[in-house]
């Protein structure tokens, strides 16, 4: 697999002042000279032409990587560009993020990969990694050329068909076994079809009485513990998209107990919202796998605590106005989620005590670039360490309003909602890509 590098070469210094590293002790400076962190203290003198961002107290961390995002081009330029998703992510306190494979064409071959990898890198805002597709067409009869996308200039590292699951056991089960001989990952959109034709909310109560088509959790499950028991015996890492279910997290828990390599995602808003608000039949909370109960989403909190979920995946998904305008089944499932993410964060694990900043750092950062074996982001902050990182101001809050967001799309559940929070700014390498509220190049 091609090693590739990052989309904006080092150069410059710039001076972080009274941050916080962590959340943790008296603030301190920070100097990041070409790219990388050069010293750590108190009072320090940069050069004269270092950019110098006031901290004023807050939390300094190490950049966000979203396993999860689709940035919709090629094809849906309408509702999302490689541009405009950069920006969301960069003013998100993301540093690298990974596209989907469900575009027009699909990603399945390493002409649309390589050219999603140059136009991420020619944007420069945070490090755009293509997603290629595991079956041709995302059609689930054959699989894509993965060797080739690993091969080429964007050296893809993760497969996914997300939108749709890779149902068919056998063709997953020899999607496992190349993924282990090229030393990538498959990450899987758990979703039984044949128990969800037509489906719309989650299958309970209150599906019942609004009328609306059940989705049920053992749609989900049954892929879970299936795959899992496929990478056992593959020898195959394996990665579920959007865990949504109580009982998933249980699968989880048992399957890694087993040692089998299994890694999973959770939404902020599977962490936030549940299916209660489904009430107004609003399409703009209308998402697959759909909101389920408020058992789930506790479940949810404590087990990306615990580590049995591994990380927060936004699930990004933009849409057209007449997508989401229209009758809640015909409407498309997603909404957006790059910056909303880290106050969701803040509001549901950091308040109720759930999660530290380390913690934090862990599930947003760390974790998710250990996941996909990215080398230079989710790194310690330290002396000698890659500069990808995000100012957080933790004391502050802000107003969500779908149209001021960076998105061509507004398809936002969060409108009006007060959120805690925001991000001061974000370094890509050392160079300041978003800085009070904007992006910088």
């Amino acid at each position: 697999m091609t090693a590739a590098t990052g989309s904006v070469p080092p150069t410059g210094s710039v001076l972080l002042t009274a941050v916080r590293p962590y959340g943790e002790g008296d603030p301190v400076d920070v100097l990041v000279v070409d790219g990388v962190i050069s010293e750590i203290a108190s009072g320090i003198t940069g050069p004269d032409d270092a950019e110098v961002i006031d901290g004023n107290g807050g939390v300094l961390l190490p950049g966000f990587v979203d396993l999860h995002t689709h940035l919709r081009e090629p094809g849906r330029e309408d509702t999302e560009t490689i541009r405009s998703g950069s920006a969301a992510a960069a003013l998100g306190g993301y540093t690298a993020v990974f596209a989907m494979a469900n575009t027009s064409p699909v990603a399945d071959n390493s002409t649309v990969t390589d050219n999603v990898w140059r136009s991420g890198r020619e944007v420069g805002l945070v490090d755009v990694y293509p997603v290629g597709a595991v079956t041709v067409g995302l059609g689930g009869k054959q699989l894509a050329e993965m060797g080739m996308m690993a091969a080429g200039a964007a050296g893809v590292r993760m497969f996914s068909d997300d939108g749709k699951c890779v149902d068919d056991p056998l063709l997953m089960r020899r999607a496992l076994e190349y993924a282990t001989g090229l030393g990538v990952l498959i990450a899987q959109h758990a979703e039984e079809p044949r128990l969800t034709v037509g489906a719309v909310a989650n299958e309970g109560p209150t599906a019942s009485r609004l009328g609306l088509a059940g989705w049920p959790r053992a749609a989900e499950e049954s892929i879970v513990i299936r795959d899992a028991l496929l990478a056992r015996d593959a020898g195959a890492r394996i990665h579920i998209c959007h865990a949504s279910t109580e009982g998933t997290v249980e699968l989880l828990r048992w399957a890694k107990d087993q040692g089998i390599a299994i890694t999973a995602e959770v939404t902020p808003h599977h962490l936030l919202l549940d299916d209660s608000v489904l009430h107004t039949y609003d399409p703009v909370n209308k998402v697959n796998p759909p909101l389920r109960e408020v058992r789930d989403k506790h479940a949810l909190r404590q087990a990306l605590a615990e580590g049995i979920v591994d990380c927060v995946a936004t699930d990004h998904a933009p849409h057209a106005s007449q997508e989401k305008c229209c009758e809640f089944a015909q409407a498309k499932p997603g909404m957006l989620g790059l910056q909303t993410a880290l106050p969701i964060i803040v509001e549901t694990l950091v308040k109720p005590g759930l999660l530290d900043w380390r913690g934090v750092a862990r599930v947003m950062s760390e974790r998710p670039a250990q996941i996909v074996e990215l080398t230079d982001q989710g790194r310690p902050i330290a002396v000698g360490e890659p500069a990808n990182l995000t100012v957080v101001d933790p004391e502050a809050s802000w107003v969500v309003r779908g149209r001021e967001l960076a998105s061509l799309s507004d398809n936002t559940p969060f409108e009006t909602m007060t959120m805690p929070a925001s991000i001061t700014a974000t370094v890509l390498r050392g160079i300041v890509t978003a800085r009070d509220g904007q992006v910088t190049r």
